[in-house]
């Protein structure tokens, strides 16, 4: 617990700090839901607890029929960019949002983010996720037509041109695009970047960070993982290059690109190894009760405080995010980033909304003295 004594301290000599981030690429309306177990009466009933559960009952229709009852519990701001967003925001980072807000006008879930960032360029309308929320995890039922307008060209129409993007790129301490797996066309984006944007970057004595965020890639094809890898591995040649995975994402990357795994140290090897393949600076890697990188060669792991009953998981993964790269960016060192990414998750689940730099200060050093549930 060391870290975890020593980060309160770290993060107390880096207050007043200004830094520059632009974020995208997505944006969905969250739909927060409850499945329906037992009802009592029209008020009162009791959760579907678990994924399992939900599992059960499902395969038990299996050539019958079932009706599952969806309580909403909350209408909020939702996708990978949006939520990451919006934990930077809280922590006092001067942000510029690119992304799937709404057109003409930005949906009401975003309003309150839009109206604190420093700059926000909407590409098209938002995506509509049900998140249904269970003790032990989430699942997540989206809708995702819109997002078919999230091109390269409408990009650069929004956004003023390349020399426009360049400038504010150029500016920038990090740069993350986030929900690869959702946005069709994000792969072509990157390859734009790459093309147009890369010539006009300044040489800069220490490279901004560039984060990356794939969110679940198993419905896509190995060729077009390949070529996501290929392309997250081209940014290093101008960011140091972040990419975040959790457990299960990181084992399906780790197949795609030719990873022998083995049950003893499998995490540890999945993440060394797939780091080395992708040639990054950073593999970041979230498992539910803890998280772990691979920089320059060497591994760092730290557990997390765990929570039992969260009062909200969607968005947990994304506010880890947020703490890790916030520390990256402070400058902090790897197993201090994932102390502050994981306190920031922690106070999260805890409280359904994400921590100042007061507040994960305050959480940190509860957690060191014993004090968090």
């Amino acid at each position: 617990m060391e870290h975890v004594k020593n980060l309160p301290g770290l993060l107390k000599a880096k207050e007043g700090f200004k830094l520059d981030m632009i974020i995208g690429l997505d944006g969905f309306v969250d739909e927060i839901i409850h499945l329906v177990d037992k009802r009592q009466d029209f008020q009162n009933f009791t959760r579907i607890r678990t994924i399992a559960d939900f599992g059960a009952r499902m395969s038990n229709a299996a050539g019958l029929s079932t009706n599952v009852e969806m309580v909403p519990v909350q209408v909020k701001l939702g996708g990978n960019g949006p939520i990451l967003s919006n934990a930077l925001l809280e922590y006092g980072v001067d942000l510029t949002y690119v992304g799937a807000l709404g057109k003409p006008a930005i949906h009401p879930v975003f309003e309150d983010m839009a109206k604190k960032a420093k700059a926000v360029y909407s590409i098209c309308d938002a995506g509509h996720t049900d998140a249904c929320e269970f003790e032990d995890g989430k699942i997540m039922l989206g809708k995702l037509s819109s997002l078919t307008n999230l091109t390269w060209d409408a990009c650069k129409n929004e956004m003023g041109g390349v020399e426009k993007i360049a400038e504010m790129v150029n500016k920038t301490d990090l740069f993350g695009m986030e929900n690869w797996t959702m946005i069709p066309y994000m792969s072509d984006i990157w390859q734009g970047l790459i093309d147009e944007v890369f010539p006009l970057l300044k040489d800069r004595a220490v490279k901004p960070l560039a984060f990356f965020d794939l969110a679940d890639p198993e419905k896509r094809t190995k060729e077009d993982i390949k070529r996501a890898m290929g392309l997250i591995g081209q940014f290093e040649t101008k960011f140091r290059t972040i990419l975040g995975l959790n457990e299960k994402e990181v084992y399906e990357i780790a197949e795609v690109l030719g990873v022998t795994l083995l049950e003893e140290n499998k995490l540890k090897v999945a993440v060394m190894e797939t780091a080395k393949k992708l040639g990054i600076y950073c593999l970041m890697v979230h498992p539910v009760r803890s998280a772990c990188c691979a920089i320059d060669g060497v591994y760092y792991e730290t557990d997390g405080p765990y929570c039992q009953k969260p009062k909200l998981t969607t968005g947990a993964g994304d506010n880890l995010n947020a703490g890790f790269c916030l520390g990256q960016a402070l400058g902090l060192d790897p197993l201090s980033s994932l102390t502050l990414g994981v306190c920031t998750s922690g106070y999260y689940v805890r409280n359904a909304k994400s921590p100042t730099f007061t507040d994960v200060v305050n959480f940190a050093q509860s957690w060191a003295n014993g004090d968090v549930k």
